[in-house]
């Protein structure tokens, strides 16, 4: 028996993690996305938030650390040695020190719901919650090149040179932390392409295709 005054916590919300190439158009998606799913909600229910840059910060605030440290939190992984390095001259905690701390703060946002996580592992890290939908998206080199080209004002050697650091970044990490690789594309719900679908239409994608699986697990339209 319960003791009297002890509330039984709220079951999860749905929530969607999108892995993404570099490139690919994950925030414009995710944030056409969210507004999708908010417009089949009810007045004044909770609003769908995306996690994307402000991932980092989130992780910073709940586990109260310096702001400063975000610098030291690209979504690579640097290596063991210069790990090392960067903690015995105080710069920042290793990585085996962060890694269970954005996991931590992934799940308690995840479980929260009515959010969308991009990057930093966050579908590996929410891989066995059914309340989650998982998304991944691609594009090809050349013109995952062009857009961050005309995003950041890069030249198309910076532009390229960017892409390619990344991509090993990205896998490095998933590597090293989850141990899967980043070509492995069975552990998702939905994989765009959006070279060939553009970003409104990938959003109507993920939207239809996350409530249709929330309809699954909670039993009617979340």
């Amino acid at each position: 028996m319960k003791p009297a005054g002890v509330r039984k916590a709220p079951p999860p919300g749905p929530a969607i993690a999108i892995s993404r190439r570099t490139g690919s158009g994950a925030h414009e998606i995710a944030e056409q996305t969210a507004r999708l799913l908010q417009e089949a909600e009810p007045k004044r229910s909770i609003p769908w938030t995306v996690f994307d840059r402000q991932l980092v910060e989130k992780v910073l605030e709940e586990h109260h650390l310096p702001q400063a440290l975000a610098r030291f939190m690209p979504e690579d992984r640097r290596s063991f040695i210069q790990d090392v390095m960067e903690e015995l001259v105080g710069l920042r905690p290793p990585s085996w020190v962060m890694v269970p701390r954005i996991a931590k703060t992934v799940l308690h946002l995840a479980t929260m719901g009515r959010v969308i996580l991009v990057g930093r592992g966050a579908n590996f890290i929410t891989a066995r919650m059914p309340n989650v939908f998982h998304v991944r998206l691609i594009a090809s080199v050349p013109t995952r090149i062009e857009r961050l080209q005309k995003q950041n004002g890069l030249t198309p050697e910076e532009s390229a040179s960017f892409v390619r650091n990344e991509d090993r970044a990205a896998g490095r990490y998933l590597k090293s932390h989850f141990r899967v690789s980043i070509e492995d594309d069975t552990h998702y719900h939905l994989v765009i392409n959006t070279d060939r679908i553009p970003c409104a239409d990938a959003a109507a994608l993920i939207a239809e295709g996350a409530r249709r699986s929330f309809q699954g697990v909670f039993g009617g339209s979340k």
